[in-house]
């Protein structure tokens, strides 16, 4: 069960902390205070799922393997949230970029 709940784990913290550190750019009539509770109020439950996970997953993973999912899956939810949700385009050379970010980690982990 592991296996597949830790990732999904650390994938949904990363969609979390990409909407933290970049999601309230799309309001940036709103003011500081109002971005950074909003960010604030992502960042706990994304800290409880990222360090659950982790927890959790020793045993299953190594810490070095979890770190990789997470660090990867990371840069990759802030793509996702520029291209979906701030409407950024993503050139060529950015997505060959995630997707040799997504075979190394899938080096690590193996």
């Amino acid at each position: 069960m592991e296996v597949y709940l830790v990732p999904l784990m650390l994938f949904a913290s990363s969609v979390l902390m990409a909407f933290a550190w970049i999601g309230h750019v799309k309001y940036k009539h709103k003011s500081f205070f109002v971005a950074l509770i909003f960010s604030w109020l992502l960042v706990l439950p994304e800290y409880l799922l990222n360090v659950s996970a982790i927890r959790w997953g020793v045993g299953t993973f190594e810490p070095s393997e979890m770190a990789a999912i997470n660090l990867s899956t990371g840069v990759i939810c802030i793509a996702l949230v520029s291209k979906l949700f701030l409407g950024e385009k993503l050139s060529t050379r950015k997505i060959l970029g995630f997707i040799l970010m997504a075979i190394s980690v899938v080096l690590v982990v193996i």
